[in-house]
Formats: C-alpha cells, sequence, structure tokens
C-alpha cells in the first residue's frame, strides 16, 4: 500500500519526531510504500494564496506534488502536537493547500458548496497521533477535544476516509522515558493493526 505520512513539529528532538519515525519504520518493515513529509524540514509554505483556491487552478510545482501524493495515498498518517486545540500552522496550511477541490473533494453538478460534497480521497484509513500537556480529564471537560472534531468530521469524513482511529499522547511535559518508550509501542502496535504486513510483496 501507498502510506502517506505527514508530521507537523519544528523540534527534530520532539516527541512527534519519535513518533513519526516509529510510523515509518513500522510501515517500511510491514512492507508498504511510504511517502514522508517533515513539513518544517522540508520549509513548506502554508500560505494559501488567492490564484490557488478554485479547482483547477495553477498550482506551484510542489504544491502539484503533494496533491497527487495524496490523491493516490491508500493510507493517511497525520502527527502533531495539540497547539491551542489546533494543529501547528503549517500543517493547518498543508491542508489548506493539499486538501483542495477536485484533489480531495468535490460538491455534485449544480451544487454551487451549499450542500454536502464527494468524498475524493483514495486512503481508506487515516490515523492521528497527537501530543498535548493537557489532562484527558481536562481536555475532554474545558475543551471538548477539538482535534478529534476537526480531524475526522471537518477533514477525514468530509475526503471520504471510512476508518478513521486518532491518539492523544500525554502529559508530555512530566512523562518519563520508559512511559514514551510504551507509547512508542503502542504507536507500532496501531500502525500493525491498521496497515499490516503486505504479503503480497516479496
Amino acid at each position: 500500500m501507498k502510506i502517506s505520512v505527514i508530521l507537523g513539529h519544528p523540534d527534530k528532538d520532539s516527541f512527534n519526531h519519535a513518533i513519526a519515525n516509529t510510523v515509518v519504520e513500522t510501515l517500511l518493515n510491514n512492507r508498504h510504500d511510504v511517502i514522508f513529509h517533515d513539513l518544517y524540514k522540508e520549509n513548506f509554505d502554508p500560505v494559501t494564496t488567492g490564484q490557488e483556491i478554485r479547482k483547477g487552478a495553477s498550482l506551484e510545482r510542489v504544491i502539484e506534488e503533494h496533491c497527487n501524493e495524496i490523491s493516490k495515498a491508500e493510507g493517511i498518517v497525520i502527527v502533531h502536537p495539540n497547539w491551542w486545540g489546533q494543529p501547528p500552522a503549517i500543517l493547518k496550511g498543508w491542508v489548506d493547500r493539499i486538501l483542495r477541490p477536485g484533489v480531495a473533494y468535490e460538491f455534485k453538478e449544480g451544487d454551487s458548496g451549499e450542500g454536502v460534497p464527494v468524498g475524493l480521497l483514495n486512503a481508506k484509513t487515516a490515523l492521528v497521533f497527537n501530543t498535548g500537556d493537557t489532562p484527558e480529564e481536562r481536555e475532554l471537560q474545558v475543551f471538548g477535544d477539538p482535534l478529534e472534531v476537526l480531524w475526522k468530521k471537518c477533514i477525514f469524513d468530509f475526503c471520504g476516509v471510512e476508518t478513521f482511529y486518532r491518539r492523544m499522547f500525554g502529559v508530555i511535559i512530566t512523562s518519563k522515558l520508559e512511559e514514551r518508550q510504551k507509547w512508542l509501542k503502542e504507536v507500532e502496535n496501531t500502525v500493525d493493526m491498521y496497515f499490516p504486513r503486505n504479503f503480497s510483496v516479496v
């Protein structure tokens, strides 16, 4: 399977990077074709220009390459921290520029955009791994876990991805090495479950 892995965290020593590395390593061990983007390392430009908003617009080469990759992906994995109940701006910009009309979704003929979209993504499964420093009980009671709504309902349901799983790891700032190792093993097991070994590849 072709799996697209997108990482949004500026610190190469972060636990997010450790998660992403575990995801990529597990996918490769399971004989999948992995396309990995570390958005900060690649200096991805998150700013959408006015001319590229409409379906069929002329796109920069790097944006067109990302669009082609995500449209062909059979699975998607997103890794990022919880910043103010949102992804980092660079990842939000990736969503804005890449999950675009004609690539990730479209509206039925005659629908000017007020109706229910048709999802176009080829991927059937999406995983999202987050990190945070808010205890789970407070996150749910006070903030309502906005990342769950964003990724599941506003993005992947919208774009036609049928199977969704998300996991928030924390509290990161007070976590010990043993706990982080346990979490990385959980990441490995989750990837194994949703993207098991591809026995068709010799």
